[in-house]
């Protein structure tokens, strides 16, 4: 592995933006994963490789960590920047074909909810896994989540909910979308969420963490 793309794995797992971000601390002034991401496509590095042997394996490392209670959400969160800043300079090439999507996955915080840093980390998580995500945002009608499956066949949809209130909205988003498409795959999550409610409504896997739904989408698409 090239030093650029070993540097870029590091700054991601230590949730370094770029040189101007002042944390962590001990990288204070220097380069993070945005300077790192376009020093590696300027040497002329795959765009490819550069997500396969430097972002995904470090956001692997991030969600391992997480799992674990090594780090905790404000690092993680760190961490997902980092790695939304390296994918800036990766995107056109996804758009370009030069680096080949997983698939695509809708994601969503259901209807009457508000809340956004759990969907925020799943949403980068499984971008930096290599699939391509439509982030529908917050406070999302089943209609809007059914047009965008529409226009993306083959899509995974990924729901999140952490109130107990819009658990309810959460059962009718899904409901929803088993009437249009009883084949779709279903990702829930969220702080009240439990397995035993997934099975109760329909979806196919609930996910503790955004670690579980990416590990959930790579036994789904090997």
């Amino acid at each position: 592995m090239s030093e650029s793309l070993k540097k870029l794995k590091e700054v991601v797992e230590a949730g370094k933006v770029n040189k101007d971000a002042a944390f962590p601390p001990q990288l204070k002034g220097q380069e993070g994963a945005s300077e790192w991401a376009a020093k590696c496509l300027e040497e002329g590095i795959n765009p490819q490789s550069i997500l396969s042997d430097a972002l995904i394996p470090a956001m692997e490392v991030v969600g391992k960590n997480f799992s674990e209670n090594k780090i905790f959400v404000p690092q993680m969160l760190l961490s997902a920047k980092a790695m939304g800043a390296a994918m800036h300079h990766l995107k056109p090439f996804f758009t370009s074909g030069d680096i080949k999507s997983k698939g695509t996955f809708i994601m969503a915080t259901v209807k009457g909810d508000l809340h956004d840093i759990g969907k925020n980390l799943v949403t980068m998580m499984v971008e930096g896994s290599g699939w391509t995500v439509i982030d529908l945002g917050v406070d999302v009608p089943s209609e809007k989540i059914l047009k965008t499956l529409d226009e993306n066949p083959g899509a995974v949809i990924g729901l999140s909910a952490l109130l107990t209130t819009t658990m309810t909205s959460m059962g009718d988003t899904v409901g929803d979308i088993r009437e249009v498409n009883k084949d779709v795959q279903i990702i829930i999550g969220g702080a009240p969420i439990t397995q035993e409610f997934a099975d109760k409504i329909g979806a196919n896997y609930y996910a503790k963490g955004p670690n579980e739904a990416v590990e959930y989408l790579k036994d789904f698409v090997s």
